[in-house]
């Protein structure tokens, strides 16, 4: 929020909005939202958080996917002070993408994106057991694509930590086997071993973790960090002072 750098009153596309973690926050602030998303579950959350924040006035619920057609179902050209999409760029088709998002802002565009690998993976414990990962180059394809579009797209890094939680070795096993793709199937003893010597009591065993679950018993001793490019532009299309 602090990065995309909204004027007061300002109004937004958050596309791919999920349950509202932004579009509400920016709502509570006085800017009036459009906020999309392809899910109806999501969508069915988001209104449930309107309504408990009192905000229909201000979120405007829309059903909306990347690959639809935004002249039959998307807002309208220029719609918005400012379009962004956090996090949600799932699309076979990034310049269409972001176009879309250009066309529809008046005054500047925004994409995050995942500057290394996928959230899916701790780097720390793949690099530990040996095993593979192949990082993300979607946000260079991005600012390369917007270089081509005319755009002048700033990007800045940042980083968000997270904690995996378990209540068991086995659990804890069963859950970061899901990292183990594309090759490292065979590192499952390994990871088994590492989890064993890393794994501590969790002080906040039993709260709400970041998704409401409540957490597990233990948890690794490093924290897991994901980086993030946020690509920023000034909309093609719009009038240069």
């Amino acid at each position: 929020m602090k990065l995309l750098a909204l004027e007061p009153g300002e109004s937004v596309l958050d596309m791919g909005c999920g349950a509202g973690s932004i579009a509400i926050p920016l709502a509570q602030d006085g800017h009036p939202v459009i906020a999309a998303d392809f899910s109806p579950a999501m969508l069915g959350t988001l209104d449930a958080g309107i309504e408990y924040y009192g905000l229909e006035d201000l979120i405007t619920p829309l059903e909306l996917a990347w690959d639809d057609d935004w002249n039959l179902v998307g807002p309208v050209a220029k719609a918005v002070d400012v379009a962004f999409a956090s996090r949600s760029v799932t699309t076979t088709n990034l310049k269409g993408a972001l176009a879309k998002l250009d066309r529809t802002a008046r005054r500047r565009c925004a994409v995050t994106m995942v500057a290394n690998s996928s959230p899916r993976y701790d780097l720390h414990v793949m690099n530990a057991i040996g095993a593979s990962v192949t990082c993300s180059n979607g946000f260079v394809y991005a600012f390369n694509i917007l270089i081509q579009m005319g755009a002048l797209p700033q990007v800045t890094y940042f980083e968000s930590p997270r904690r995996d939680t378990f209540d068991s070795l086995e659990a804890g096993v069963a859950d970061f086997s899901r990292m183990l793709e594309h090759g490292n199937e065979d590192k499952v003893d390994r990871l088994r071993d590492y989890i064993a010597q890393h794994m501590i009591e969790n002080p906040h065993a039993g709260e709400p973790g970041s998704k409401g679950v409540p957490q597990g018993r233990y948890m690794l001793d490093h924290v897991r960090k994901v980086r993030w490019a946020f690509i920023a532009w000034e909309p093609v299309s719009a009038p240069r002072s």
